[in-house]
């Protein structure tokens, strides 16, 4: 299956780093200081699929040491230019050779997951990460519920896009992202509960804690379906061994 990731290019950098902790993505974030509370221990943090450095930067402000880190070299170009100050390195694809092994208390990955096509490259990458953990280490995998890709939302849309219903594990979906600038929806990759729990099982990982975030709706945002389904799921992983 071929895929192109949408997110790459000096376009949806710029698109990108407009974003803010708002609306949908308010609810990917809102409880994420009370997880790293419950699960992690130590401060030293990788930023999987940083993209413009958003997420680094939450993790720098919750307290982390943080690394931000992405294929993507207009991504790493971005989030250097909003964060002179920040660890932002660009990494090949699956390659972490930069960093030590048996090290981490926490990585996170933002929505990266999202864009990252078939079992094995999935596997291949959580037994990449896994190898950077220390033995208290923790992921914190952060993704799109698959409802996100059937419903409308106060940051998305996929009226436009009705075929995503039929879509089963590993198949491109389209989703149209509001308040970025452009009317160029992006292509991700639907994924569901079953094949993460398969994906984490094959790479020695195992779930330690599942949180799916709904707006409780005294919030000051205009929701849409936020209220009723969690368009977020967060998982969060340690090491079988």
């Amino acid at each position: 299956m071929e895929f192109k990731n949408s997110y790459e290019g000096a376009k949806w950098a710029a698109s990108y780093a407009k974003l803010e902790f708002a609306d949908t993505y308010y609810l990917a974030y809102r409880d994420l200081p009370a997880i790293f509370l419950e699960h992690t221990k130590g401060r030293k943090a990788i930023d999987f699929g940083c993209g413009v450095g958003r997420s680094t930067r939450f993790l720098q402000k919750c307290g982390f040491s943080a690394i931000g880190s992405d294929i993507s070299e207009g991504m790493i170009s971005k989030a250097k230019e909003i964060d002179p100050k920040g660890d932002y390195r660009l990494i090949a694809d699956g390659d972490f050779g930069q960093f030590k092994h048996n090290s981490y208390d926490l990585i996170m990955s933002a929505f990266t997951f999202d864009n990252i096509p078939t079992m094995e490259r999935k596997v291949a990458i959580f037994q990449g990460l896994k190898n950077l953990l220390n033995n208290d280490g923790k992921i914190i995998n952060l993704v799109s519920s698959p409802d996100m890709y059937y419903n409308e939302w106060a940051s998305f849309s996929t009226r436009d896009y009705p075929e995503n219903k039929f879509a089963q594990s590993g198949d491109k979906v389209k989703i149209f992202i509001t308040g970025i600038g452009h009317n160029e929806p992006v292509e991700d990759i639907i994924w569901t509960h079953e094949s993460y729990q398969d994906v984490y099982n094959r790479a020695g990982l195992e779930i330690v804690g599942t949180y799916k975030p709904m707006a409780k709706g005294d919030e000051p945002y205009n929701w849409v379906n936020e209220t009723r389904i969690a368009p977020w799921v967060i998982y969060v992983l340690r090491s079988k061994s």
